[in-house]
């Protein structure tokens, strides 16, 4: 068998389809949503990256830490022969991962994006000749089929992306990983920490106005996308903390009255001066909330690990 393998489960017009679909649902509603995953289209992406280097942007460099600190014990503790890495991207965070596990046999990336997947792949198995890849083209929000892959696996799902989904996302999110799972599987999950307002409205409204930009590219998508007249000028950036539920929120705030068509949708949507379109929740979490979510999914909580100033956290759980 080759080393490196990418299977299609999404069908080639999926990602189309999910557009119209979101952006039709998403703003015939009040109040208007989009959802964060059309922030990344290449030059989303570009800019995403250049988010991560920021000095206001600590969850990337936070992550990283415990990585580097724990991958070890994280070995240790799964002795995972299979890595899952759901929503891979680069898979750059995963070499940590990679290094410590050293009877891994086989790493599976899920994502949507074929040339991520294509790219990252051919780099690892060039890099470690020894490891088979087997790439996943997948919404793994949508459900996934595993190929069959030697136990025990560790699914990780890295970068706080969870807190990306709803309670109820959430919920059923982790009620299908749990469904890939077999005893002796474990989940890595990582989860962005509940912590004072300024600096996590920081994170999500940069002095240099690069987290404005990527918020204002979901218009620049839709423009492209479906035909949409989209004036980016028109918007303001916004990061809000909802203290009640415990996330922020990136919105997109009228400047103006004004009514934008979208012609691929046969749709002219209305905007008062002021209205805002959320475009991101990003969930924070705490220790006891995570492993009751767990718990509600039928995992154990069996370690927890933070960077050293406690900003963010992963945690690993196996089957209950």
């Amino acid at each position: 068998m080759s080393p490196f393998l990418v299977i299609r489960t999404l069908p080639e017009d999926a990602t189309e389809a999910a557009l119209r679909a979101d952006v039709l649902h998403g703003l015939t509603k009040t109040p208007k949503t989009l959802p964060p995953k059309w922030f990344y289209d290449a030059h989303g992406s570009e800019l995403f990256e250049k988010i991560t280097e920021l000095p206001e942007y600590y969850p990337t460099r936070a992550e990283r830490e415990i990585l580097i600190v724990r991958s070890g014990e994280i070995a240790a503790a799964t002795g995972a022969r299979t890595l899952v890495e759901l929503g891979s991207g680069s898979s750059e965070k995963t070499r940590h991962l990679l290094d410590a596990l050293t009877g891994l046999h086989t790493y599976v990336p899920v994502d949507v994006s074929e040339s991520a997947l294509s790219q990252a792949g051919q780099a690892l198995i060039a890099e470690r000749p020894g490891l088979d890849v087997h790439a996943l083209i997948a919404d793994f929000t949508a459900g996934l089929t595993l190929p069959r892959t030697p136990g025990p696996r560790l699914v990780a799902f890295l970068g706080g992306t969870i807190g990306n989904l709803l309670p109820a996302e959430r919920a059923a999110f982790l009620t299908s990983v749990r469904a890939l799972m077999s005893p002796g599987d474990a989940l890595l999950l990582g989860t962005d920490l509940v912590k004072d307002e300024s600096v996590l409205v920081a994170a999500y409204d940069d002095a240099a106005g690069v987290t404005a930009e990527f918020n204002k590219n979901v218009l620049a998508v839709l423009n492209r996308e479906l035909g949409a007249d989209f004036d980016p000028d028109a918007f303001a950036h916004k990061a809000v903390w909802d203290a009640d539920h415990e996330w922020i929120e990136m919105r997109l705030r009228s400047r103006t009255a004004q009514t934008v068509k979208i012609p691929a949708l046969d749709l002219a949507v209305d905007f008062a001066d002021g209205e805002e379109l959320r475009t991101e929740v990003s969930a924070k979490f705490r220790k006891d909330g995570v492993r009751r979510e767990l718990a509600s999914a039928e995992l154990e909580l069996t370690h927890w690990w933070t960077d050293a100033e406690g900003r963010f956290a992963l945690s690993l759980s196996g089957v209950r």
